[in-house]
C-alpha cells in the first residue's frame, strides 16, 4: 500500500478527490484489507448507518422503514498493476486536468466513490439503502467476497433492486450475458516425426474444432428489449511434447459468452451440438441475468437517468443478485473498455454526474 492514512477517507469531499484517495489504496485482490479498514471506519462514523463486515467486505445500510429496499454495490480490489515502464493505470493515482489516471479508475474505484458518498449524504434517502463494498472480484468465482455474503449473511442481501457502479459511461446496462468455458481435447498416436506415418497428429486432429468456430455465425438474441451479442471462440490451444515427437493429444479451451435467454444447460447444449463427435469437458460457466428493466424500481431508475438503456455483454455481478432474485443493473462512471488497461482513466465529470444521478433518484 502507499503511505495513504486509512483514518484519511473524507466522505464529503470532491467525488472526484474521493476517487483519486481510493485509487492510492493499493488493493489488488488479496491486499483489500487497509481499503476496507478505512471505508469501514469512514461509515462508522455515521449513526444514519447500520454498519457491518465480513472478512474484507464492508456493508452499511439505513433502516428507515421505506417500502423499497435498494443496493448499491461496488468491488474494492483491482487487477495487478501493470508492469509495462511508464503505465500511467498504476499507484498511486496522477491527474492531468480532469482526468484520473491510475489503476482502479474505472474498475471501479470511481463507482465506489460514489457510494460512499451518497452513504455520507442520504440521511433521509426515498427508499432504505444498501451499500455492498466486497472484496475479491477480479479473481475466480469460489473467492468473491459478494458471493460469501450471499451464503453467510443472506439477509444483509434482501432487496427490491440493486446497482452495481460497474463502469458504463453513466448508462444504464441492464442484466448481462453468460459465460462459460470447455477443454476440447484430441487424441492421437505419437510417433517420431521422421516416421510421421506411424503416428496419428492430434493437433491435425483439433483443426475441424477450429473450423467449425471459425464458421459459426454468432447470434444476436433479443432479451426483454434489449440485444445481446454473444460470441463462440477459441482462446488458448496446447498439445505436443517435443520438436520431433508426433503429438498424441491437443487441447482447444472455447469460451462461450451467451445471452441471457439460455440456462446454462441449454448453452452447454449448444455448444455440445456445434461440436458433436469431439471430446468437450465443461470447466467453468456462470449464467447471466435478464435485465429485469420492467421491475417497478428498475424501471423508475430507468426514466431518472433518462439515456436509452444498453446490455451488458460482459458478465458482472448483477448475475449473482439475479440468482437472490433481486433485479440489477449495471451503472457507474467511465469508460468499461479502459478497465485494466495500462492506461486506465476516467474523468472527474463522469463521477460527479454519475453521483447526480443516483442523488437525484434516491433523495
Amino acid at each position: 500500500m502507499t503511505e495513504t492514512d486509512t483514518t484519511s477517507l473524507d466522505l464529503t469531499d470532491d467525488v472526484a478527490r474521493l476517487t483519486a484517495v481510493l485509487m492510492d489504496f493499493e488493493s489488488v485482490s488479496g491486499n483489500e484489507k487497509a481499503l476496507a479498514d478505512a471505508v469501514e471506519t469512514a461509515l462508522r462514523a455515521y449513526p444514519h448507518l447500520e454498519v457491518s463486515r465480513d472478512g474484507d467486505s464492508v456493508v452499511a445500510r439505513t433502516n428507515l422503514g421505506r417500502t423499497e429496499r435498494v443496493i448499491l454495490a461496488g468491488h474494492l480490489d483491482t487487477v495487478p498493476l501493470p508492469t509495462v515502464p511508464g503505465s500511467r493505470g498504476t499507484v498511486p493515482s496522477s491527474r492531468d486536468g480532469d482526468v484520473l489516471y491510475g489503476r482502479g479508475a474505472t474498475d471501479m474505484k470511481g463507482g465506489v466513490a460514489v457510494q460512499l458518498a451518497l452513504a455520507a449524504a442520504l440521511t433521509e434517502p426515498t427508499r432504505d439503502i444498501t451499500y455492498v463494498f466486497y472484496d475479491h472480484e477480479e479473481v475466480e468465482a469460489s473467492l468473491s467476497g459478494l458471493g460469501r455474503l450471499a451464503v453467510s449473511h443472506a439477509d444483509w442481501l434482501k432487496a427490491d433492486f440493486a446497482i452495481l457502479l460497474e463502469p458504463t459511461n453513466g448508462t444504464v446496462e441492464g442484466g448481462c450475458n453468460g459465460t462459460m468455458r470447455f477443454h476440447a481435447t484430441t487424441a492421437g498416436r505419437a510417433a517420431h516425426s521422421a516416421r510421421a506415418w506411424m503416428g496419428e497428429n492430434a493437433i491435425h486432429g483439433a483443426a475441424e474444432i477450429l473450423v467449425r468456430l471459425r464458421d459459426h455465425t454468432p447470434a444476436t438474441v433479443s432479451v426483454e428489449g434489449l440485444d445481446y451479442r454473444e460470441s463462440l471462440n477459441a482462446v488458448r490451444i496446447w498439445g505436443g511434447t517435443a520438436g520431433n515427437v508426433i503429438p498424441d493429444a491437443a487441447t482447444v479451451e472455447i469460451n462461450y459468452r451467451f445471452a441471457p435467454d439460455k440456462s446454462v444447460d441449454e448453452a452447454e447444449a449448444y455448444v455440445r451440438d456445434l461440436l458433436a463427435g469431439f471430446d468437450l469437458v465443461r470447466t467453468d460457466a456462470a449464467a447471466g441475468a435478464r435485465p429485469g428493466l420492467t421491475m417497478p424500481a428498475a424501471a423508475s431508475f430507468v426514466a431518472a437517468v433518462g439515456a436509452e438503456p444498453k446490455p451488458k455483454y460482459g458478465w458482472t455481478d448483477v448475475a449473482r443478485f439475479s440468482e437472490l432474485g433481486i433485479p440489477a443493473v449495471n451503472f457507474g462512471p467511465g469508460d468499461a473498455l479502459l478497465a485494466h488497461t495500462d492506461n486506465e482513466h476516467v474523468h472527474a465529470g463522469a463521477i460527479r454526474d454519475c453521483l447526480a444521478a443516483l442523488r437525484s433518484w434516491l433523495a
